[in-house]
């Protein structure tokens, strides 16, 4: 049975929330064997997310830690930090977004740990990157949304300050932490020495937003304002129709041409103002414009077969519900209906890449707080009557279905 790419890589994962999370069930997706360590009071997303059967559970928690067994340690404990530690020794990775002082407090720091494991591959994600004045700070999504620009470019956009409405930030710096991690694996390949990485949600989402929209001010002096004019614009979003919304991208010039045909505005083709890329980024809001009063016309079903047959990008505008029934995820079934074995009937997502060699074929569900922990304390060489003291101390908790 393959396993994915990653079949073999041993992760523990001390990480909570989103950030880490999603870089962990991303190694876990693609078959490395993911070890979610928890606190006795658990993940805080198990209970902050709403929607739950039952409590710890939460429909969000489901989708970000798939694909992952967890122990509950007390590390607060000597025996529940000593746990930790074993079974760090033997693993290839270790990931967490604790805030590095705890992390160094606790002997959990990249010199101490590669010490006993030169093999180790060690992320640490942090809010803001090591020699910086912000160093060491707490931080969360809606903190590097703020920081970084992705606020302010909504704020241009629409006139006020405004949040990304998902945890944007913390969810592309998990899959860059993921990908660092995958790049640290395969240099370990060549040089036979693990390495330590430090992955900065600020930095990273500073590279995002400069990427998009430092624009002009790239140049010394810079040679206009900064941020994309197409992007920042009002009308960049899903547009009306005669019966609801849709998005169109005509932005070759073959594309621009068909749809000034489609919406009966040939002579646009020839307009200065529309005639090519270059000029149609100039009067962006005018193309705007043009689009907005020629999609009008038409409902969006019809629209969506006109611009398929001319080969104009479009699609269709998707409430959260109607993403959930789109034809073409139930096409590669992206969906799933399955049974939790302690939450019942479930929806879940597939993985949504694929690979020649093979993917993870024995996914893993969720798991309850510390629902995996006598059998990974095993695993890790300890003995039936040391997991049993390890549990009696309160060093290690062990879910049952009557905990």
């Amino acid at each position: 049975m393959t396993m994915g790419p990653l079949d073999g890589v041993r992760v523990i994962d001390q990480t909570t929330v989103v950030v880490g999370p999603i870089c962990a069930r991303t190694l876990g997706d693609y078959g490395a064997d993911v070890i979610k360590v928890e606190s006795p009071s658990g993940d805080l997303l198990r209970t902050m997310a709403q929607g739950s059967r039952n409590v710890g559970m939460s429909g969000k928690f489901l989708n970000f830690n798939r694909n992952k067994r967890s122990i509950c340690l007390d590390i607060k404990k000597t025996d529940g930090l000593k746990a930790l530690k074993k079974l760090i020794q033997s693993a290839d990775v270790f990931v967490s977004n604790v805030r590095p002082q705890g992390l160094t407090r606790a002997g959990l720091d990249y010199e101490a740990l590669s010490a006993d494991n030169p093999r180790l591959i060690y992320c640490s994600i942090v809010g803001f990157g090591r020699g910086g004045r912000y160093y060491n700070r707490p931080a969360y999504d809606p903190i590097i949304q703020s920081v970084s620009g992705v606020a302010a470019t909504l704020h241009r956009a629409t006139g006020e300050p405004r949040f990304v409405p998902m945890v944007m930030t913390d969810h592309t710096t998990g899959l860059i932490a993921a990908q660092a991690i995958g790049f640290a694996l395969f240099r370990r390949e060549k040089t036979g020495v693990g390495e330590a990485i430090e992955v900065p949600m600020f930095e990273n989402m500073a590279s995002f937003v400069t990427s998009e929209h430092m624009g002009a001010a790239t140049f010394d002096p810079p040679v206009g304002p900064t941020g994309d004019g197409r992007l920042l614009s009002p009308h960049y979003r899903p547009l009306p129709t005669k019966d609801g919304f849709i998005t169109v991208a005509p932005n070759t010039d073959a594309q621009a041409f068909a749809f000034f045909d489609a919406i009966r505005r040939p002579e646009l083709k020839t307009d200065p103002r529309f005639s090519s890329a270059a000029a149609r980024t100039k009067h962006a809001e005018e193309y705007f414009q043009i689009r907005i009063e020629g999609l009008s016309l038409k409902t969006t079903s019809e629209w969506l077969d006109i611009f398929e047959k001319v080969d104009v990008p479009c699609q269709r505008y998707n409430t959260i519900e109607d993403l959930i029934e789109d034809p073409h995820l139930e096409d590669v079934d992206f969906f799933s209906q399955e049974v939790h074995p302690t939450e019942g009937p479930i929806r879940k997502t597939r993985v949504a890449n694929t690979f020649t060699g093979g993917g993870r074929q024995n996914g893993l569900d969720a798991p309850r707080l510390g629902g995996n922990t006598k059998e990974v304390l095993i695993e890790a060489g300890y003995t039936k009557s040391e997991v049993d003291a390890l549990l009696k101390s309160g060093a290690a908790i062990n879910f049952t279905t009557e905990s």
